[in-house]
């Protein structure tokens, strides 16, 4: 017996004419929630090096407007890259018909990268510390983004058999995995506990790049599992035989986490500093 989907209505309410959907909430809760826990892990503090300007309050502030451009910018362009690439060469027009939907983790996940080592760099700023504290917030917003795909019955699973799969709306007649729940709880939860547990520890904090190697591998190998739960996307099917998109895009994650890792623990093995600073050490 398969559970009721619950009918939420998409649109959380509306002002006259505008509606503003749990999606739109769930990307604010995200952004806001992430900045202040941000603020927090950063008043934590760590020992660097004499000539490392810290990351302070105002500089947390500004780079949040730089992160929120590469969320929305790199997630828009990694669906349209990614997923319908065909699509959106046919029908240009629709590249910027962002309230039809159509954005990709994966892609927004590259677009604060490159906003983190632009920002970093301007501000001379010490990259890898950034993007640790980025990275502990990440999972929040996956969390709220997730459970918002719920409520819109999209990116649901595969046909299951087990007492837990759930009938949506547009995912025909037969119960499926309620996969973007699996996601919120793994993908949000669980690494949001796991980089909380790491921020609070000095030895690991103080090894700048281990924090956000362990998300990319965290991410990566949740989305890999979880994947074999989720329904491929329509329009690609199976690469590979077996594989999905996701699954193929979590790749080099993995890879880029263990690069972190591995640099962070031998960087300060070798030379005993303790962060990559974007200026030119002269």
């Amino acid at each position: 017996m398969a559970w009721e989907f619950p009918q939420i209505d998409p649109v959380a309410f509306a002002v006259g004419p505008f509606a503003v959907r749990w999606y739109a909430l769930a990307y604010l809760a995200g952004i806001l929630a992430g900045w202040k826990y941000v603020c927090y892990l950063a008043k934590l503090g760590y020992k660097g090096r004499e000539d490392e300007i810290p990351l302070k309050q105002q500089a947390l502030d500004d780079f949040l407007p730089w992160a929120i451009a590469g969320v929305i910018f790199g997630g828009r362009i990694g669906y349209i890259l990614f997923y319908q690439f065909g699509y959106y060469i046919e029908n240009p027009t629709h590249i910027f018909a962002v309230w039809e939907g159509g954005m990709s983790f994966h892609g927004g996940a590259l677009g604060v990268i490159v906003a983190m080592i632009v920002y970093a760099m301007r501000h001379k700023l010490p990259l890898l510390r950034l993007t640790d504290l980025v990275c502990c917030a990440v999972p929040i917003g996956l969390f709220f983004g997730r459970l918002a795909n719920f409520i819109n019955g999209e990116l649901f699973g595969r046909v299951t058999e087990s007492p837990i799969g759930m009938v949506f709306p547009r995912g025909g007649d037969l119960p499926r995995h309620p996969s973007q729940l699996y996601e919120a709880v793994l993908e949000g939860l669980v690494l949001f506990l796991v980089l909380l547990a790491l921020a609070h520890k000095d030895k690991i904090r103080n090894k700048p790049g281990i924090i956000s190697g362990v998300f990319l591998i965290g991410y990566g190998l949740s989305r890999f599992t979880i994947e074999f739960f989720r329904e491929p996307d329509e329009q690609i099917g199976y690469l590979m035989t077996y594989f999905t998109m996701g699954q193929l895009l979590c790749v080099p994650m993995v890879l880029g986490g263990l690069t972190c890792i591995f640099y962070a623990l031998r960087f300060n093995k070798e030379s005993g500093d303790n962060g990559l600073s974007a200026s030119t050490e002269k």
